[in-house]
Protein backbone atom coordinates (compact mmCIF):
# COMPACT_ATOMS: atom_id res chain seq x y z
CA UNK A 1 0.00 0.00 0.00
CA UNK A 2 0.99 3.29 -0.82
CA UNK A 3 0.63 6.63 0.68
CA UNK A 4 -2.12 7.96 -1.13
CA UNK A 5 -3.63 4.18 -0.82
CA UNK A 6 -3.66 4.94 2.61
CA UNK A 7 -4.73 8.35 2.96
CA UNK A 8 -7.64 7.61 0.90
CA UNK A 9 -8.44 4.25 3.56
CA UNK A 10 -8.03 6.56 6.56
CA UNK A 11 -9.45 10.28 5.64
CA UNK A 12 -12.24 10.77 7.43
CA UNK A 13 -14.43 14.55 6.87
CA UNK A 14 -14.24 17.45 9.04
CA UNK A 15 -14.69 21.18 8.69
CA UNK A 16 -11.03 22.12 9.52
CA UNK A 17 -9.15 24.91 7.67
CA UNK A 18 -5.49 24.09 6.10
CA UNK A 19 -2.98 26.60 5.24
CA UNK A 20 0.08 25.62 3.71
CA UNK A 21 1.87 28.95 2.67
CA UNK A 22 5.02 28.27 1.04
CA UNK A 23 8.16 30.90 0.48
CA UNK A 24 9.67 29.70 -2.64
CA UNK A 25 13.60 29.13 -1.64
CA UNK A 26 13.39 30.00 1.56
CA UNK A 27 16.25 28.57 3.32
CA UNK A 28 19.68 29.96 3.17
CA UNK A 29 23.25 30.07 4.46
CA UNK A 30 25.68 32.25 6.35
CA UNK A 31 28.11 34.66 4.19
CA UNK A 32 30.68 33.54 6.22
CA UNK A 33 31.52 31.04 9.00
CA UNK A 34 29.76 32.08 11.91
CA UNK A 35 27.84 34.26 10.47
CA UNK A 36 23.89 34.41 10.41
CA UNK A 37 21.24 33.08 7.60
CA UNK A 38 18.90 35.15 6.03
CA UNK A 39 15.75 33.93 7.47
CA UNK A 40 18.39 34.39 10.74
CA UNK A 41 19.08 37.97 9.73
CA UNK A 42 15.17 39.54 9.22
CA UNK A 43 13.27 40.31 12.10
CA UNK A 44 10.32 37.91 11.78
CA UNK A 45 8.40 38.59 14.90
CA UNK A 46 5.06 37.15 13.46
CA UNK A 47 6.64 33.87 12.13
CA UNK A 48 8.56 33.36 15.68
CA UNK A 49 5.37 33.87 17.25
CA UNK A 50 3.64 30.87 15.06
CA UNK A 51 7.42 28.60 15.87
CA UNK A 52 7.00 29.80 19.51
CA UNK A 53 3.20 28.64 19.82
CA UNK A 54 3.31 25.56 17.22
CA UNK A 55 6.30 22.58 16.67
CA UNK A 56 9.18 23.61 13.91
CA UNK A 57 11.58 21.19 12.27
CA UNK A 58 13.65 20.48 8.91
CA UNK A 59 11.98 18.96 5.88
CA UNK A 60 14.05 17.64 3.35
CA UNK A 61 12.54 17.69 -0.13
CA UNK A 62 13.80 15.13 -1.81
CA UNK A 63 16.23 13.18 0.07
CA UNK A 64 19.44 14.24 1.30
CA UNK A 65 22.01 15.65 -0.68
CA UNK A 66 19.61 16.02 -3.43
CA UNK A 67 19.17 19.38 -5.16
CA UNK A 68 15.57 19.77 -6.02
CA UNK A 69 13.82 21.98 -8.59
CA UNK A 70 10.39 24.36 -8.11
CA UNK A 71 8.48 20.93 -9.32
CA UNK A 72 9.71 18.15 -7.06
CA UNK A 73 10.13 20.60 -4.64
CA UNK A 74 6.31 21.47 -4.49
CA UNK A 75 4.96 17.49 -5.32
CA UNK A 76 6.76 16.66 -1.78
CA UNK A 77 5.16 19.35 -0.18
CA UNK A 78 1.36 18.24 -1.90
CA UNK A 79 2.46 14.42 -1.03
CA UNK A 80 3.30 13.22 -4.24
CA UNK A 81 6.77 11.44 -3.76
CA UNK A 82 8.97 13.56 -6.41
CA UNK A 83 10.80 9.89 -6.98
CA UNK A 84 7.71 8.85 -8.78
CA UNK A 85 6.47 11.85 -10.18
CA UNK A 86 8.98 13.18 -12.47
CA UNK A 87 7.53 15.58 -14.10
CA UNK A 88 9.27 18.52 -16.11
CA UNK A 89 8.77 21.92 -15.80
CA UNK A 90 7.28 22.97 -19.08
CA UNK A 91 4.54 21.25 -18.86
CA UNK A 92 3.88 22.92 -15.24
CA UNK A 93 4.60 26.25 -17.21
CA UNK A 94 2.35 25.77 -19.52
CA UNK A 95 -0.64 24.93 -17.46
CA UNK A 96 0.43 28.12 -15.19
CA UNK A 97 -0.57 29.88 -18.37
CA UNK A 98 -3.54 27.93 -18.87
CA UNK A 99 -2.62 26.46 -22.24
CA UNK A 100 -4.62 23.25 -23.09
CA UNK A 101 -1.53 20.83 -23.67
CA UNK A 102 -2.73 17.26 -25.56
CA UNK A 103 -1.40 13.96 -26.18
CA UNK A 104 0.40 15.17 -28.94
CA UNK A 105 2.59 18.02 -27.11
CA UNK A 106 5.59 18.27 -25.68
CA UNK A 107 6.11 21.63 -23.80
CA UNK A 108 8.93 23.35 -23.19
CA UNK A 109 9.87 26.04 -20.71
CA UNK A 110 12.34 28.44 -22.11
CA UNK A 111 13.95 31.47 -20.68
CA UNK A 112 15.45 34.35 -22.83
CA UNK A 113 19.54 35.01 -22.06
CA UNK A 114 21.55 37.14 -23.20
CA UNK A 115 24.89 35.91 -25.75
CA UNK A 116 28.22 37.73 -25.91
CA UNK A 117 29.61 38.07 -29.69
CA UNK A 118 31.48 34.56 -29.17
CA UNK A 119 27.55 33.14 -28.78
CA UNK A 120 28.55 32.25 -25.15
CA UNK A 121 25.39 33.43 -22.58
CA UNK A 122 26.72 36.33 -20.24
CA UNK A 123 23.04 36.75 -18.39
CA UNK A 124 21.01 33.87 -18.31
CA UNK A 125 18.12 35.64 -17.72
CA UNK A 126 18.42 38.83 -19.87
CA UNK A 127 18.69 41.05 -17.54
CA UNK A 128 14.86 39.93 -16.06
CA UNK A 129 12.73 41.75 -18.52
CA UNK A 130 10.00 43.70 -18.23
CA UNK A 131 6.82 41.65 -19.13
CA UNK A 132 6.31 43.62 -22.14
CA UNK A 133 9.31 43.10 -23.42
CA UNK A 134 8.95 39.63 -23.18
CA UNK A 135 5.69 39.57 -25.16
CA UNK A 136 7.59 41.74 -27.96
CA UNK A 137 10.67 38.98 -28.17
CA UNK A 138 7.85 35.98 -28.15
CA UNK A 139 6.24 37.63 -30.99
CA UNK A 140 9.07 37.40 -32.96
CA UNK A 141 9.27 33.76 -32.01
CA UNK A 142 5.94 33.56 -33.56
CA UNK A 143 7.53 33.96 -36.83
CA UNK A 144 9.93 30.50 -36.67
CA UNK A 145 7.90 27.68 -39.02
CA UNK A 146 9.25 23.95 -38.73
CA UNK A 147 8.34 21.65 -41.25
CA UNK A 148 6.16 18.62 -39.80
CA UNK A 149 5.05 20.51 -36.76
CA UNK A 150 3.06 23.10 -34.81
CA UNK A 151 4.74 25.56 -32.79
CA UNK A 152 3.35 27.50 -30.06
CA UNK A 153 5.01 30.60 -28.25
CA UNK A 154 3.71 32.41 -25.53
CA UNK A 155 4.71 34.53 -23.05
CA UNK A 156 4.90 34.03 -19.32
CA UNK A 157 6.81 36.62 -17.04
CA UNK A 158 10.00 38.61 -16.97
CA UNK A 159 12.82 36.29 -18.94
CA UNK A 160 10.05 33.01 -18.87
CA UNK A 161 8.11 31.89 -21.81
CA UNK A 162 6.45 28.54 -23.28
CA UNK A 163 7.46 26.67 -26.15
CA UNK A 164 5.08 23.68 -26.98
CA UNK A 165 6.12 21.27 -29.78
CA UNK A 166 3.03 19.40 -31.59
CA UNK A 167 3.27 16.87 -33.39
CA UNK A 168 2.97 12.37 -34.38
CA UNK A 169 5.86 10.51 -32.42
CA UNK A 170 7.39 13.35 -30.50
CA UNK A 171 9.26 12.51 -27.09
CA UNK A 172 10.10 14.14 -24.27
CA UNK A 173 13.52 12.77 -22.85
CA UNK A 174 15.78 15.76 -23.89
CA UNK A 175 18.41 17.45 -21.95
CA UNK A 176 18.11 20.96 -21.38
CA UNK A 177 19.79 23.55 -23.53
CA UNK A 178 20.21 25.79 -20.23
CA UNK A 179 23.85 25.02 -18.69
CA UNK A 180 23.17 26.53 -15.81
CA UNK A 181 26.05 28.99 -15.94
CA UNK A 182 27.33 32.06 -17.92
CA UNK A 183 30.86 31.97 -19.83
CA UNK A 184 29.73 28.80 -21.70
CA UNK A 185 27.61 28.15 -24.53
CA UNK A 186 24.11 26.71 -24.73
CA UNK A 187 23.80 22.90 -24.85
CA UNK A 188 23.12 21.18 -28.30
CA UNK A 189 19.52 19.25 -27.64
CA UNK A 190 19.65 15.63 -27.81
CA UNK A 191 17.51 13.06 -27.44
CA UNK A 192 17.54 9.78 -25.59
CA UNK A 193 15.33 7.57 -27.83
CA UNK A 194 14.06 7.66 -31.41
CA UNK A 195 10.68 9.66 -30.73
CA UNK A 196 12.94 12.28 -28.38
CA UNK A 197 15.67 12.49 -31.09
CA UNK A 198 12.63 13.93 -33.12
CA UNK A 199 11.77 16.26 -30.74
CA UNK A 200 15.49 17.52 -30.41
CA UNK A 201 15.89 18.02 -34.31
CA UNK A 202 12.76 20.43 -34.17
CA UNK A 203 14.33 22.15 -30.54
CA UNK A 204 18.35 22.75 -32.34
CA UNK A 205 16.21 23.97 -35.52
CA UNK A 206 14.37 26.39 -33.02
CA UNK A 207 17.34 27.50 -31.32
CA UNK A 208 19.20 28.15 -34.34
CA UNK A 209 16.46 30.25 -35.42
CA UNK A 210 15.60 32.29 -32.61
CA UNK A 211 19.02 33.55 -32.44
CA UNK A 212 18.25 35.13 -35.89
CA UNK A 213 15.08 36.55 -35.07
CA UNK A 214 16.35 37.86 -31.56
CA UNK A 215 19.51 39.63 -32.57
CA UNK A 216 18.24 42.75 -32.58
CA UNK A 217 16.52 42.57 -29.16
CA UNK A 218 19.59 43.99 -27.52
CA UNK A 219 19.65 41.93 -24.05
CA UNK A 220 17.17 39.49 -24.98
CA UNK A 221 19.51 38.23 -27.96
CA UNK A 222 18.78 33.90 -27.55
CA UNK A 223 17.25 31.55 -26.01
CA UNK A 224 17.78 28.58 -23.85
CA UNK A 225 14.73 25.80 -23.45
CA UNK A 226 14.55 23.49 -20.15
CA UNK A 227 12.22 20.76 -18.55
CA UNK A 228 10.84 18.98 -21.72
CA UNK A 229 7.82 17.17 -20.67
CA UNK A 230 4.24 15.55 -22.24
CA UNK A 231 1.47 15.65 -19.98
CA UNK A 232 1.33 13.14 -16.65
CA UNK A 233 -0.78 10.62 -15.23
CA UNK A 234 -1.55 11.69 -11.65
CA UNK A 235 -4.25 11.53 -8.95
CA UNK A 236 -6.11 14.54 -8.22
CA UNK A 237 -5.73 16.24 -4.91
CA UNK A 238 -9.27 15.50 -3.76
CA UNK A 239 -9.05 12.23 -5.04
CA UNK A 240 -6.20 11.76 -2.78
CA UNK A 241 -7.16 13.98 0.70
CA UNK A 242 -10.54 14.29 0.16
CA UNK A 243 -10.01 17.90 0.11
CA UNK A 244 -11.76 20.77 -2.00
CA UNK A 245 -8.32 22.89 -2.72
CA UNK A 246 -7.58 26.47 -3.74
CA UNK A 247 -4.24 27.69 -5.48
CA UNK A 248 -3.17 31.42 -4.26
CA UNK A 249 -0.09 32.16 -6.66
CA UNK A 250 1.23 35.04 -8.47
CA UNK A 251 3.62 33.22 -10.68
CA UNK A 252 1.98 31.04 -13.38
CA UNK A 253 4.51 28.22 -13.09
CA UNK A 254 3.36 27.76 -9.04
CA UNK A 255 -0.27 27.83 -11.05
CA UNK A 256 0.42 25.22 -13.07
CA UNK A 257 1.66 22.68 -10.36
CA UNK A 258 -1.79 23.51 -8.29
CA UNK A 259 -3.94 23.13 -11.63
CA UNK A 260 -1.54 19.68 -12.44
CA UNK A 261 -2.93 18.33 -8.74
CA UNK A 262 -6.69 19.70 -9.34
CA UNK A 263 -6.46 22.86 -7.61
CA UNK A 264 -8.93 25.90 -8.08
CA UNK A 265 -6.57 28.72 -9.39
CA UNK A 266 -7.46 31.87 -8.12
CA UNK A 267 -6.34 35.28 -9.12
CA UNK A 268 -4.77 37.47 -6.53
CA UNK A 269 -3.14 40.00 -8.70
CA UNK A 270 0.14 40.69 -7.92
CA UNK A 271 1.05 41.32 -4.37
CA UNK A 272 1.55 39.31 -1.53
CA UNK A 273 -1.65 41.47 0.27
CA UNK A 274 -3.93 41.02 -2.58
CA UNK A 275 -2.68 37.34 -1.91
CA UNK A 276 -3.64 37.64 1.81
CA UNK A 277 -6.59 39.49 0.93
CA UNK A 278 -8.15 37.20 -1.37
CA UNK A 279 -7.61 34.01 1.15
CA UNK A 280 -9.73 35.84 3.57
CA UNK A 281 -12.51 36.46 0.44
CA UNK A 282 -12.95 32.37 -0.36
CA UNK A 283 -12.41 31.24 3.26
CA UNK A 284 -15.63 29.60 3.45
CA UNK A 285 -15.16 28.01 -0.13
CA UNK A 286 -12.23 26.14 0.35
CA UNK A 287 -10.86 23.40 2.88
CA UNK A 288 -6.95 23.30 1.66
CA UNK A 289 -5.30 26.67 0.63
CA UNK A 290 -1.97 26.44 -1.21
CA UNK A 291 -0.31 30.25 -1.12
CA UNK A 292 2.96 30.74 -2.90
CA UNK A 293 5.52 33.44 -1.98
CA UNK A 294 8.73 33.90 -5.22
CA UNK A 295 10.24 36.76 -3.98
CA UNK A 296 12.59 34.28 -1.44
CA UNK A 297 14.02 32.48 -3.78
CA UNK A 298 14.81 35.44 -6.92
CA UNK A 299 16.40 37.36 -4.35
CA UNK A 300 18.11 34.43 -3.58
CA UNK A 301 19.24 33.33 -6.88
CA UNK A 302 20.44 37.01 -7.62
CA UNK A 303 22.71 36.74 -4.60
CA UNK A 304 21.49 39.28 -3.52
CA UNK A 305 21.57 38.55 1.06
CA UNK A 306 19.96 41.87 1.81
CA UNK A 307 16.79 42.15 -0.39
CA UNK A 308 16.21 38.29 0.59
CA UNK A 309 16.57 39.46 4.18
CA UNK A 310 14.09 42.36 3.00
CA UNK A 311 11.47 39.92 1.10
CA UNK A 312 11.62 37.43 4.26
CA UNK A 313 10.14 40.61 6.37
CA UNK A 314 7.75 41.34 4.02
CA UNK A 315 6.65 38.00 3.92
CA UNK A 316 6.45 38.22 8.04
CA UNK A 317 4.63 41.40 8.24
CA UNK A 318 1.08 39.47 6.73
CA UNK A 319 1.19 36.25 8.71
CA UNK A 320 -1.01 38.49 11.16
CA UNK A 321 -3.47 38.54 8.13
CA UNK A 322 -3.37 34.86 7.36
CA UNK A 323 -3.76 33.94 11.43
CA UNK A 324 -6.68 35.90 12.41
CA UNK A 325 -8.60 33.35 10.16
CA UNK A 326 -7.91 30.95 12.42
CA UNK A 327 -6.96 28.41 10.53
CA UNK A 328 -6.95 24.89 12.21
CA UNK A 329 -3.11 24.34 10.79
CA UNK A 330 -1.36 26.58 9.24
CA UNK A 331 1.93 25.67 7.97
CA UNK A 332 5.14 28.24 6.68
CA UNK A 333 7.86 25.77 4.64
CA UNK A 334 9.94 26.44 1.64
CA UNK A 335 9.68 23.72 -1.71
CA UNK A 336 13.87 24.09 -1.09
CA UNK A 337 16.67 26.36 0.01
CA UNK A 338 17.87 29.18 -2.53
CA UNK A 339 20.95 30.20 -0.31
CA UNK A 340 22.17 34.31 -1.36
CA UNK A 341 25.92 32.71 -1.16
CA UNK A 342 25.22 30.07 -3.99
CA UNK A 343 22.44 32.11 -6.23
CA UNK A 344 21.45 28.78 -6.82
CA UNK A 345 18.88 25.62 -5.25
CA UNK A 346 20.65 23.69 -2.67
CA UNK A 347 20.03 20.46 -0.82
CA UNK A 348 20.24 22.11 2.42
CA UNK A 349 16.74 21.13 4.28
CA UNK A 350 14.14 23.67 5.15
CA UNK A 351 12.94 25.43 8.40
CA UNK A 352 9.28 24.55 8.55
CA UNK A 353 6.77 25.47 10.97
CA UNK A 354 3.43 23.79 12.02
CA UNK A 355 0.99 25.87 14.30
CA UNK A 356 -2.47 23.87 15.28
CA UNK A 357 -4.36 23.46 19.02
CA UNK A 358 -3.01 19.91 18.84
CA UNK A 359 1.03 20.96 18.57
CA UNK A 360 3.19 19.58 21.00
CA UNK A 361 4.99 21.71 22.65
CA UNK A 362 8.97 22.07 22.06
CA UNK A 363 11.37 24.55 23.10
CA UNK A 364 11.91 26.60 20.16
CA UNK A 365 10.74 30.40 20.28
CA UNK A 366 12.22 31.60 16.74
CA UNK A 367 11.56 30.87 13.12
CA UNK A 368 15.00 30.05 11.41
CA UNK A 369 17.33 27.35 10.24
CA UNK A 370 19.42 26.78 13.90
CA UNK A 371 15.98 26.75 15.73
CA UNK A 372 14.01 24.27 13.70
CA UNK A 373 17.15 21.95 13.88
CA UNK A 374 15.86 21.38 17.70
CA UNK A 375 12.21 21.35 16.91
CA UNK A 376 10.01 18.54 18.21
CA UNK A 377 9.35 17.36 13.77
CA UNK A 378 12.62 16.70 14.01
CA UNK A 379 14.13 16.21 10.33
CA UNK A 380 12.02 14.36 7.69
CA UNK A 381 10.88 13.89 3.81
CA UNK A 382 8.79 16.70 3.04
CA UNK A 383 6.24 14.17 1.16
CA UNK A 384 4.77 13.67 4.06
CA UNK A 385 3.88 16.70 5.23
CA UNK A 386 0.29 16.76 4.74
CA UNK A 387 0.36 13.33 6.33
CA UNK A 388 0.64 15.97 9.30
CA UNK A 389 -1.80 19.10 8.48
CA UNK A 390 -4.17 15.94 8.03
CA UNK A 391 -3.52 14.34 10.94
CA UNK A 392 -3.75 17.89 12.83
CA UNK A 393 -6.58 18.94 11.35
CA UNK A 394 -8.56 15.97 12.60
CA UNK A 395 -9.22 14.46 9.26
CA UNK A 396 -7.16 11.19 9.46
CA UNK A 397 -8.54 8.02 11.27
CA UNK A 398 -6.72 5.47 13.20
CA UNK A 399 -4.86 2.75 11.37
CA UNK A 400 -5.29 -0.47 12.23
CA UNK A 401 -7.44 -2.70 15.54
Amino acid sequence: MNIHELVRDLREPAKTKIVLLVADGLGGLPLKPGGSTELETARTPNLDACARDGVTGLSVPVLPGITPGSGPGHLGLFGYDPLEYRIGRGILEALGINFAVGSRDVAIRGNFCTLGADGKITDRRAGRPTNEKNKAAVEKLRAIKIPGVELFVEPVKEHRFVLVIRGDGLGDRVNDTDPQQVGVSPLKAEGADDASKKTAVVVNQFIAEATKVLASEGAINGATLRGFATYPKIATFADVYGLKAAAIAVYPMYKGLARLVGMDILDPGQTLQGQVDTLAKVWNDYDFFFMHYKYTDSTGEDGNFPAKVQMIEQLDAVIPGITALKPDVFIVTGDHSTPSKMKSHSWHPVPTLLLADTCRPDEVTEFSERACLRGGLGQFQAMHLMLLAMAHAGRLGKYGA
